[in-house]
C-alpha cells in the first residue's frame, strides 16, 4: 500500500512509496482504510522536531474512513462502519481516565513510541504519528481510536473533526466553557483558531474577535463567526472600542507560540480566562511574572484536544455540522492526493493554505 515516510527530522522530503504493510490485526485492534486526512500544522511540527516522534514515521493524524477488518474482542465497530481516528486513545483505566479527563491519556501514545505498525522495504519497522500515520493507505488503531459516526457526513469533514474542530470547538465548549453574551478575543485564524472561533459562537460569544498578521485570513474568520478581525497591532485600539479598555472575557492562543500566549494574556480581562489551545516548543518560555500572575487574577486554563471525550464529541461535532451549525467546508482550502504530500507540507510550511486534505483514491 502506498504512504509517505519520514525518514529523518528537517528532511526535505517525504519518501512517498508503495511498499508499506501492515502488521496483523489484533484482538483488540481495528484495521481502517482511510479515505480522507488533513495536513496539519502538529504534522509539520513532527517533520520540524518541534513534536518528538520516533523514527522513521508516517506522519498523519487527523483522518476518517471505512472499517475493514476487527479484532475477536471488538464490539464498538463492524467492517462497513465510517469512523474517525482518534489519535489519543483512552485506556479507560489510568488515573487521567478514571477522574474523566481521556484526553491527557497517554497509554496507548506511549505504547505508538515502542509499537512500529508499519513495514517497509521488505521488514524494515516504521512507526505512526501518535499511533496512527493516516498518510498511508491503511492503518491499525486500538479499538478505542476507532469512533463510530453518521455516514452521512462526507469523509473530508469528518478528518476535519478528527483533529482541528475537536481541539478548537472543544477548548470553547469543554474547557472554557463560554457563556452567552460573553466577550472573546481568538489569537490565530489558522484551522484550530477558526474552530475556536466556531465553538465561541455557538456558544451564544457576542463579541468574537480574531487576531492574526494575516489580514488574507480575517475574511474567512469572519465568515465563520468573526464579530471583528485585527491584527496584532491594532490590540490596543479593539480593547478600547469593543471592550471600553477592560479586556476580553476570554482569549484563546490558537498558535502554539509564546508570543502568541502573550497576546491572549494582554487581550483578556482581569479575572478572565486564557486558554492555551496551540501545540508549542518545548524550550518556548511564556515570560509571564509571578507579579502579573497573582495581581491580575487571571486563569490560565490548557485545552488538550480540546478538554473531549470524543466518545461523545466526535458525533455530537458530526450532528452539528449536518445541522450546519459547522461550517467545515469553508475551512477546507484545496483537497489534493497522497502523491501530492510534498507540495502540500511546502504550502503548509509557507502559510499559503488553511487545511489542505487529502482524499485517497
Amino acid at each position: 500500500m502506498r504512504g509517505a515516510l519520514l525518514h529523518a527530522v528537517g528532511d526535505d522530503k517525504l519518501d512517498i512509496r508503495d511498499d508499506f504493510t501492515l502488521t496483523p490485526t489484533g484482538p483488540t485492534d481495528v484495521r481502517v482504510k482511510i479515505k480522507a486526512t488533513g495536513v496539519c500544522h502538529s504534522d509539520l511540527s513532527v517533520i520540524s522536531g518541534v513534536l518528538p516522534m520516533p523514527l522513521p514515521v508516517l506522519p498523519g493524524h487527523e483522518g476518517a474512513g471505512e472499517v475493514v477488518e476487527v479484532g475477536d474482542h471488538v464490539t464498538t465497530v463492524q467492517p462497513g462502519d465510517h469512523v474517525i481516528i482518534n489519535w489519543a486513545p483512552a485506556c479507560g483505566t489510568c488515573a487521567n481516565c478514571l477522574v474523566n479527563q481521556p484526553f491527557l491519556c497517554m497509554t496507548y501514545i506511549m505504547d505508538s513510541f515502542v509499537n512500529a505498525r508499519f513495514r517497509y522495504g521488505g521488514d524494515t519497522p516504521a512507526f505512526g504519528m501518535s499511533g496512527c500515520g493516516t498518510w498511508s493507505e491503511e492503518i491499525i488503531v486500538p479499538w478505542q481510536g476507532a469512533i463510530k459516526i453518521d455516514p452521512e457526513v462526507p469523509y473530508e469533514a469528518a478528518a476535519l473533526i478528527g483533529c482541528g474542530v475537536t481541539t478548537g470547538v472543544g477548548a470553547a465548549l469543554n474547557t472554557a466553557r463560554v457563556r452567552a453574551g460573553s466577550t472573546v478575543a481568538v489569537v490565530g485564524c489558522g484551522g484550530i483558531g477558526l474552530s475556536v472561533i466556531q465553538g465561541a459562537r455557538i456558544s451564544g460569544a457576542t463579541t468574537i474577535l480574531a487576531i492574526d498578521p494575516l489580514e488574507s485570513k480575517h475574511a474567512l474568520a469572519k465568515k465563520v463567526g468573526a464579530t471583528h478581525a485585527i491584527t496584532p497591532d491594532q490590540l490596543m485600539d479593539a480593547l478600547g472600542s469593543l471592550t471600553g479598555g477592560r479586556g476580553f472575557d476570554y482569549g484563546f492562543e490558537a498558535v502554539g507560540k509564546s508570543a502568541a500566549i502573550m497576546t491572549a494574556w494582554q487581550a483578556t480581562r482581569r479575572g478572565g480566562d486564557v486558554i492555551v489551545v496551540g501545540a508549542g516548543a518545548m524550550d518556548d518560555t511564556v515570560p509571564l511574572s509571578a507579579f502579573n500572575l497573582l495581581f491580575e487574577g487571571k486563569n490560565i486554563f490548557s485545552s488538550m484536544y480540546g478538554g473531549s471525550d470524543v466518545r461523545r464529541d466526535f458525533p455530537f461535532f458530526a450532528e452539528l455540522y449536518k445541522a450546519g451549525k459547522l461550517d467545515l467546508e469553508s475551512m477546507i482550502s484545496a483537497r489534493i492526493k497522497l502523491a501530492d504530500l510534498n507540495d502540500a507540507v511546502a504550502a503548509l510550511r509557507a502559510g499559503e493554505v488553511l487545511r489542505q486534505v487529502v482524499v485517497m483514491d
